[in-house]
């Protein structure tokens, strides 16, 4: 799906409300690292940053824990180029280090039905871990986080679909330094 280019996200008519200032998540981020580093204090975490959405808030995170931390990468897909998920996730990338006997932080950029995350967990666990707790940028309203086994969230928004802060439609967006509602039905046509 080719996705035309705007001159600027000025120019986006798919661009919404903002739903999040960066200012917004950038105090946010920090709680959570301070939480991190009071929660994970004497131990070195390693943190799983689930590509390719999860990679702002990544980045941000870890430089917020006063900590040792190691960092993989781990990517799946379950949405390819649309706004919906296909309700099939596939392994894309997996990761470089044992996680056996690791205190392992899956870095998420957003819960939504806990089908990417119910997969995550059963691979991650499966290869032994000393503990396993996942940090999320953004989860729905609608998702059950307690079930998910969702320890650290940064916001709950509504079910409107978002893009921004690593976030994307057909790998638009991304750097955008806010979350943004994403419009489909604004969005330029593809030629």
């Amino acid at each position: 799906m080719d996705v035309p280019v705007p001159t600027s996200f000025a120019d986006d008519p798919a661009i919404g409300r903002v739903l999040l200032t960066e200012d917004q998540l950038v105090a946010r981020i920090r709680e959570i690292g301070q939480q991190l580093t009071d929660d994970y204090a004497g131990r070195a975490p390693l943190l799983v940053c689930v590509l390719r959405g999860a990679y702002v808030f990544l980045t941000d995170l870890a430089r917020s824990i006063d900590l040792p931390v190691e960092i993989d990468f781990i990517a799946v897909s379950s949405y390819g180029a649309t706004t919906r998920t296909s309700g099939v996730v596939r392994l894309v990338k997996d990761l470089e280090v044992d996680l056996t006997g690791r205190d392992v932080i899956l870095v998420e950029d957003i819960v939504d039905t806990g089908l990417t995350l119910r997969y995550l967990r059963r691979s991650l666990e499966a290869r032994g871990p000393a503990s396993l707790e996942v940090a999320a940028l953004l989860a729905r309203e609608s998702a059950d986080l307690e079930s998910l086994g969702v320890r650290y969230v940064g916001f709950t928004i509504p079910n409107d679909f978002v893009v921004g802060y690593g976030l994307d439609v057909a790998e638009q967006y991304r750097n955008l330094r806010f979350i943004a509602v994403y419009d489909p039905d604004a969005a330029p046509a593809a030629d």
